[in-house]
C-alpha cells in the first residue's frame, strides 16, 4: 500500500506547528512529568552530552504523536557500556545528522545506548513530552509529523539488544505512551513499517510484541488505562517491502521527504 501524498495533509501539519527558538536545557539530566503514570527514566538532555544548537528553528507541534517508532542506529555493538561512550554516541550521531545529512539537528528525540543510557537527541524533546507536545524530528520519511523516534544503539539484524537497553526501552516507551495516552498495542512500531528499510533490524523488529506486551504491564501496575486515538487511514503505517541491503553507519533507512515539514 502506498503511502498517501497531498498538499492538503501537509497544509493542515503546518498549521498545527509551533514554531519555536532553539533553546538549550541547562541541566545534566531532566525527568519527565512529575505524574506518577508518566514517570520517566532518566534521561540526558543535551547539555549533559555537550549538543550544538540547531542550525534552525525546531517546530514544535501542539497535538501529540501518534506513533512511537523504534530505529537502530546500524552503528557496531558496542562492549563499552559506560555512560561516557553514551553521550559521545549523542554527538556522533547529531554531527552525521547535520554535516552529512544537511538536517537542522539530530533527527531522532531519543537515543538508548547499549549500556541503557537514556538521551536526549532533538532540541526541546523534553519540555515538548512534559507539555504533551511534539518535536518533529527527521528520522521516518513522510511520517515525522505524527511519529516519535528512539535510536537505539547497535545493528540488530543477527542478534538482539543488551539487557540494559532493553529494560530503558521498555521504561522509555512506557513513559511516552502514558505522557501522550497512546496505546502499547497499536502506537509501538518499527521504522520498517513506514519506509523500505531493515530498520530496526530482524531480531529486535520481532521482539517489538514482547516489548509492546511488557509496556501494558508496566503501564497497568501505575493504574494508567490508555485506549489510544483513532489514527486517520492515511496516518497508518505502509508496511512497505524490507530491502536486502544493509545501511551504512548511521543511516538505517529513509528519514525525511517530500511530505515532511521539517528537516
Amino acid at each position: 500500500m502506498s503511502h498517501p501524498r497531498g498538499p492538503d495533509r501537509r497544509t493542515v501539519l503546518r498549521g498545527a506547528a509551533l514554531t519555536t527558538g532553539a533553546t538549550l536545557l541547562g541541566g545534566a539530566a531532566l525527568l519527565g512529568p512529575a505524574s506518577p503514570a508518566a514517570a520517566a527514566p532518566t534521561v540526558h538532555a543535551r547539555a549533559a552530552w555537550g549538543a550544538r544548537p540547531p542550525s534552525s528553528p525546531i517546530q514544535v507541534l501542539a497535538n501529540p504523536p501518534l506513533h512511537i517508532v523504534v530505529h537502530h542506529t546500524a552503528t557496531a555493538n558496542s562492549t563499552d557500556h559506560s555512560l561516557e561512550h553514551a553521550l559521545a554516541l549523542s554527538r556522533s550521531i547529531q554531527n552525521h545528522h547535520m554535516d552529512s545529512n544537511g538536517w537542522s539537528d539530530a533527527g531522532q528525540q531519543l537515543t538508548i545506548s547499549r549500556g541503557g543510557h537514556v538521551m536526549e537527541g532533538r532540541d526541546r524533546t523534553l519540555p515538548a513530552v512534559a507539555a504533551g507536545q511534539h518535536v518533529v524530528g527527521a528520522h521516518v520519511a513522510n511520517n515525522n509529523s505524527t511519529c516519535i523516534g528512539i535510536e537505539n544503539e547497535g545493528t540488530y539484524t543477527a542478534q538482539g539488544p543488551t539487557q540494559p537497553l532493553r529494560d530503558s526501552l521498555v521504561e522509555t516507551l512506557a513513559w511516552l505512551c502514558a505522557a501522550y495516552g497512546l496505546n502499547p498495542q497499536t502506537a509501538i512500531l518499527g521504522h520498517r513499517d513506514f519506509n523500505a528499510t531493515a530498520c530496526p533490524g530482524d531480531v529486535l523488529y520481532a521482539m517489538l510484541p514482547e516489548l509492546r506486551n511488557a509496556v501494558s504491564g508496566v503501564l497497568r501496575a501505575r493504574g494508567v488505562e490508555v485506549s489510544g486515538r483513532p489514527v486517520p487511514e492515511d496516518l497508518r503505517p505502509s508496511y512497505p517491502d524490507v530491502p536486502d541491503a544493509p545501511w551504512r553507519e548511521f543511516d538505517h533507512g529513509p528519514a525525511h521527504g517530500p511530505d515532511d515539514i521539517t528537516r
